[in-house]
């Protein structure tokens, strides 16, 4: 199980959790606890129900969420993302977490979810309060626990993670540039030991959609681009699909017609024949 150490968030906020567990774990249960203690911890959440709080699995991805909503500081406390086993030998899976809720959290993000593009940017503004501003800054990923610290950090031979810190503004800047399929999953802006998950969604590049739609249009004429473009069928003149089909339609015609022709000529010729053979 691997989920966050330590989340604060500011009172009457909303926030979403995401523990992520094995593969082996997709059809069991889950459930979110709360207590410092597992064996006396109070299971505040759970799969298979409603309530306050709410789980919701994504068993194709291996994780759940926990959505926590309208906060105040007697939330703070220990919480546990659960994975429901319910064997001696075989115990729930599990992993602890700190929750602190604070009128003004000392550290927070403008937005917990972004996106962007393949091979586009993506940037995520974290802020500190004044008490962290000399605290280590790091963009870490959740599912294998890799962290960026300040300055510039190439991940493939495309893509950068790119981190700078404005003192004067209480915040820093995590940019993210030519991002892959693979980059999308969960984050966390982390200052000293406080974290906030942010979840990035990376899109397919759709850039070259048009080009292939030009090309295709030139295959066509002129007077039948606009509908092949709106995927207007009224005129089955127009229709690239019928193209092939009124040009095999021509040749069979052909083929059939003029050995008609030929044979028809053919038999007139040897009946004037015949006829002339008879008169003498």
């Amino acid at each position: 199980m691997k989920t966050l150490d330590h989340v604060t968030l500011g009172e009457s906020e909303s926030i979403t959790i995401p523990c992520l567990y094995d593969n082996q774990y997709k059809s069991n249960s889950k459930y979110w606890c709360k207590g410092f203690f597992w064996r006396s911890c109070q299971i505040t959440a759970h799969s298979k129900t409603t309530g306050r709080w709410t789980i919701t699995d994504y068993p194709a991805h291996n994780i759940f969420t926990v959505e926590l909503n309208k906060l105040t500081s007697s939330d703070s406390g220990y919480y546990w993302c659960a994975v429901e086993i319910g064997t001696h030998a075989n115990p729930d899976n599990k992993k602890y977490l700190y929750v602190t809720v604070k009128s003004a959290p000392d550290v927070s993000v403008v937005n917990s979810s972004v996106s962007g593009h393949e091979g586009g940017d993506i940037s995520v503004q974290c802020f500190y309060s004044s008490g962290y501003q000399y605290k280590v800054k790091q963009w870490c990923r959740i599912i294998d626990q890799s962290c960026y610290k300040m300055g510039r950090t190439d991940t493939s031979q495309n893509s950068s993670v790119q981190i700078s810190d404005d003192d004067g503004g209480r915040s820093f800047t995590v940019l993210m540039t030519g991002l892959r399929l693979t980059d999308s999953g969960w984050y966390f802006c982390s200052v000293g030991d406080l974290q906030v998950p942010v979840q990035l969604f990376v899109q397919k590049d759709n850039k070259h959609k048009n080009t292939s739609e030009s090309d295709d249009a030139g295959l066509f004429p002129s007077i039948c681009r606009n509908q092949t473009a709106s995927n207007d069928t009224e005129d089955s003149n127009c229709s690239p699909e019928d193209s092939p089909d009124q040009m095999d339609w021509l040749f069979l015609l052909l083929y059939t017609a003029v050995p008609l022709l030929l044979l028809l000529m053919l038999v007139l010729v040897i009946r004037r024949l015949i006829q002339k053979h008879s008169q003498f």
